[in-house]
């Protein structure tokens, strides 16, 4: 794969604009100038790859657009070391911009087609070792809990109870819910018991899907 100057200027068009909608975290708009997209669409899209809007990828599903990753991204505040669980692998694209800012990323898809080929893109074309795992998001990953931070990349009609008992007291929790349009809603886990929860801008997802081994 090549990343050559033609895609190292648009990716510099695709910051400016991602920054004249609000955006300034520089640490997330640095990890997503560094990051290739057109390494993660289909060849139909590699034209598109750094026009701000989601686009399919595989299995039904989409990758989502530039200013959306680097909203919830930035709701994260992510710190180097932390440990982060993914909810929604997808292409690998958000997973990868988590790797660049230092986190540990333990991400699950639940959609097999897109695991074994977003899996083969990182062991053959990516520097980034997320932990990978083929399964149902709502139920998390408890062998590696508790988070310092989740990301949920797709809609959930309402933030998963696993997810909830996984994150650690302090951390932050950041997923869109609702069903035909989602709400971003950010969690912090206060207590083990306690959450302060803060609804934001309304989204649009593709839905969370669960029970599939």
């Amino acid at each position: 794969m090549i990343d050559g100057f033609k895609h190292q200027g648009l990716r510099k068009e695709m910051i400016a604009n991602i920054r004249a909608k609000g955006i300034n975290d520089a640490q997330v708009l640095d990890a997503m100038q560094a990051i290739p997209r057109h390494f993660f669409l289909d060849k139909a899209f590699l034209e598109f790859a750094y026009v701000d809007k989601a686009f399919p990828i595989a299995a039904g599903q989409t990758i989502s657009q530039p200013y959306t990753v680097a909203y919830q991204t930035h709701l994260l505040h992510v710190q180097r070391g932390d440990k982060i669980l993914e909810i929604g692998t997808g292409s690998g694209y958000q997973t990868s911009v988590l790797c660049a800012m230092g986190a540990k990323v333990f991400s699950i898809e639940r959609q097999r087609e897109l695991f074994d080929k977003t899996k083969k893109l990182f062991e053959l074309h990516l520097p980034y070792k997320p932990k990978l795992f083929y399964g149902d998001g709502f139920k998390g990953q408890i062998a590696f809990a508790p988070y310092d931070k989740i990301i949920v990349t797709c809609g959930a009609p309402s933030i998963p109870q696993a997810l909830l008992e996984q994150l650690r007291i302090g951390g932050v929790l950041v997923c869109p819910t609702g069903v035909d349009v989602q709400i971003m809603t950010t969690v912090i886990k206060q207590s083990a018991t306690k959450y302060e929860t803060i609804e934001l801008g309304s989204f649009k997802f593709v839905p969370m899907l669960q029970n599939k081994a």
